[in-house]
Order: structure tokens, then C-alpha cells, then sequence
């Protein structure tokens, strides 16, 4: 009929579901800032890649570190030997990549006992008042008035031979060279830390959980110290870059590890007598150092912008 209107069937319409937003974790924020510092991002690559050339070229490159052959003494870069020979005709790729594995672990290996230290003795003196705190900064003040150099290179005459005979030639001297190392490099972490901490301790976060409760070691482990670590990370990278030019300088002077073991400054020492005949032998160790420190340069200043509060989204 004209005057009848059907009414539409009702359709049910299904909720539009709302789009998700899009959440950034910390870590991955982290990331994020780091991956945008291109010099940083590099770096990783370059020492993933003299990390990986150090743990497999002795698979891939299988010229035994002290096979002599004079007919190729002093011999430049070629085929048979990309870095050339050695005073003895000793394969220079061969040793190099033995010293590496040397020269990053004495590194690292630093890296962790000063961090280690600094650390302890940072979070001591910023959680306490009065003469704790004040003992352990005159300790470190002290320490950093001393003069280093001097320091290692008589700790090293005096124990070398006592642990050579304890821990073997190479492990004797790798044990001394990193506690000597990390012993006076704790220094700049301890009092970054307890600064972290004289300025964490009263934050509102800090306020809070101590009004719940919380012990003081809940606090140290849980709160402050996890929000104090990103500069002490910066620090560290500084430190193995710093204990590698260390252990380079030692071996240069000749109080490093025996000369049987080719670590990198090993290597520039024993090639400074032979600079206008074979520059190639400075020229691979000198510049592996070279690539090793910028490297790990170029990274903390990219974990320093990724780490910085001020940052934070």
C-alpha cells in the first residue's frame, strides 16, 4: 500500500575496537636513542667485527703464532702474509689476533674490578653520613693524588715473579695487570656514584618506599642503585678503553707480558726498533689499538645520550 512505510531492518553495528597506542618500554627507548647516535651504532660493528675476527681466526687462519721462517723476515703484506712478518718471520696476523683476545680481555677484565669498587665504595659512602662517608672520599681522594704510572710500574717489578711462579707466566701476569689497572681506575666511578646517590636518596620515589617500610638495603638494592647505573655504565666503557692504553703501555716499556706473548703493545715494542724498515708492524698493532679505543669511545658517548634522563619520552 502507497501509504504504508516499512521500516528498515535495525543492524546491529560491531564497536569500533580503538587502535591500540603504541608503548615504548625503557630498554627499547634506550635503543632507540642509541641506534639515532650513527658514530655509536658503528662502533658496534667495528667491534663485533674485531671480536669475531679474534675468537674465529684461529680456525680460519691456522699459521701457528711462533712458526719462524727467516726467509720471510720483515716481509710486507702479500698473500701468504696479509700483515706482513716479523723481525723472525713470525706471521703478524696470526699474533695479532692472538694479542687481541690478551688486550680486550685485560680490558674487560679492568673494567669489572673497577667497576666493582667503585661501585662498593661509592653506594657505602653515599648511603652513609658523617665519618664513613667522609674516610672512604679522603681514601679516594688520596688514591686519586697518587701517581699512576710510577705506581704500576713498580707494583708489577715488585710481585710479577712472585705470581709468575703461582699462576704460571700468563696467567700470573694478567691476574697483576688487572688488579693493578682496575685498581687505580675505581676512582671517578666511586665518586660518580655517590653523587647518583645524594641525589637519588631524596627523591620522591626514594620517600615513598621508605615510608612503606622499606629497609635500607631494600632501598640501596631495589631503588637507588638501578637509577644510578646508567652514568657508571658510561664510565666503564671509558675504563676499557683506558685499561687497554694501559696494558699497551706497560707492554711497551717491557713490563707487560713476556715476549712470547704477542699482546698488542707487545707487538708496537717490538717493532719500534724497525720503524724505517717495516712500519707495517707498528702500523696493524698501532692502528688495532687505535680502532679498538675510538670504538669503544664513540659507543659510551652513545650509551650517555641514550642513558640520559633529560631524554626520556
Amino acid at each position: 500500500m502507497a501509504g504504508l512505510t516499512h521500516a528498515s531492518p535495525s543492524v546491529e553495528t560491531a564497536p569500533v575496537a580503538a587502535s591500540p597506542k603504541r608503548r615504548f618500554s625503557p630498554g627499547r627507548d634506550a635503543l632507540r636513542r642509541f641506534l639515532r647516535h650513527r658514530l655509536a651504532a658503528a662502533s658496534i660493528v667495528v667491534l663485533l667485527l674485531l671480536a669475531l675476527s679474534i675468537l674465529l681466526g684461529p680456525w680460519l687462519w691456522r699459521i701457528p703464532i711462533n712458526e719462524i721462517d727467516f726467509t720471510a723476515r720483515l716481509a710486507p703484506p702479500s698473500w701468504e702474509h696479509p700483515f706482513g712478518t716479523d723481525d723472525l718471520g713470525q706471521d703478524l696476523l696470526a699474533r695479532m689476533i692472538y694479542g687481541g683476545r690478551i688486550s680486550l680481555a685485560v680490558g674487560f677484565a679492568a673494567m669489572g674490578v673497577a667497576l666493582f669498587v667503585g661501585i662498593l665504595v661509592g653506594a657505602i659512602a653515599g648511603s652513609a653520613k658523617g665519618p664513613v662517608d667522609a674516610a672512604l672520599m679522603w681514601l679516594t681522594d688520596l688514591f686519586l693524588s697518587l701517581p699512576q704510572l710510577p705506581l704500576l710500574l713498580l707494583i708489577i717489578y715488585l710481585f710479577r715473579d712472585f705470581l709468575k711462579g703461582w699462576l704460571g707466566a700468563e696467567g700470573g701476569v694478567f691476574v697483576l695487570i688487572v688488579l693493578v689497572i682496575g685498581g687505580f681506575r675505581w676512582m671517578h666511578v666511586a665518586r660518580l656514584v655517590r653523587a647518583q646517590f645524594l641525589s637519588l636518596r631524596e627523591k620522591e620515589f626514594v620517600e615513598a618506599a621508605r615510608a612503606l617500610g622499606a629497609s635500607n638495603a631494600r632501598l640501596v638494592v631495589r631503588h637507588i642503585l638501578p637509577n644510578a647505573l646508567g652514568p657508571v655504565i658510561v664510565a666503564g666503557t671509558i675504563d676499557v678503553a683506558a685499561a687497554i692504553i694501559a696494558e699497551s703501555t706497560l707492554s711497551f716499556l717491557g713490563l707487560g707480558f713476556p715476549p712470547d706473548i704477542p699482546t698488542w703493545g707487545r707487538l708496537l715494542f717490538d717493532a719500534k726498533d724497525y720503524l724505517d724498515i717495516a712500519p707495517h708492524w707498528a702500523l696493524f698493532a698501532g692502528g688495532a689499538i687505535f680502532l679498538t679505543v675510538i670504538a669503544i669511545n664513540f659507543i659510551g658517548d652513545g650509551l650517555r645520550d641514550a642513558l640520559d634522563p633529560r631524554k626520556v619520552m
